[in-house]
C-alpha cells in the first residue's frame, strides 16, 4: 500500500493551493480517507474526512468554507482544494487511510507528507 502526497507550496494568505493524494495497492472502495495536518510543535489536526462512499465530511470547523475535498475513483486519488489559505495553515499535510475516524489512532496507511506554508 502506498500513499503520495503532492501539491504543496508556499502561498501568500488568501491563496489556494490544491492537494492530491494518489493511492495505490487497494481499491478505494470500503477505505475511508482523511486529510491530516500538523504543524510545527503541535499534534497531528484531522482535517477532512473522505467517505468511502459519496459524501465528504468535513471534520475540522476551522477549514469549514475554505477547503474541498474530492475524490477521483478511476485515478485512485483523493484531493484537497484549499482556499483562502491563512498563516495558521501552515502545516505539514498528509493523507491518510482510516478506519471510519479521522484521528491518528484510526490510521491504516500513511503518505509522505506535503509541506504547505502560507505568509
Amino acid at each position: 500500500v502506498q500513499l503520495v502526497e503532492s501539491g504543496g507550496g508556499s502561498v501568500q494568505a488568501g491563496g489556494s493551493l490544491r492537494l492530491s493524494c494518489a493511492f495505490s495497492g487497494y481499491t478505494y472502495s470500503g477505505h475511508c480517507m482523511g486529510w491530516f495536518r500538523q504543524a510545527p510543535g503541535k499534534e497531528h489536526e484531522g482535517v477532512v474526512r473522505i467517505s468511502e462512499l459519496t459524501s465528504v465530511k468535513y471534520y475540522s470547523d476551522s477549514v469549514q468554507g475554505r477547503f474541498t475535498a474530492s475524490r477521483d475513483n478511476a485515478q485512485n486519488t483523493v484531493y484537497l482544494r484549499m482556499n483562502s489559505l491563512k498563516p495558521d495553515d501552515t502545516a505539514v499535510y498528509s493523507c491518510a487511510r482510516v478506519r471510519g475516524v479521522v484521528a491518528v489512532g484510526f490510521v491504516d496507511y500513511w503518505g509522505q507528507g506535503t509541506q504547505v506554508t502560507v505568509s
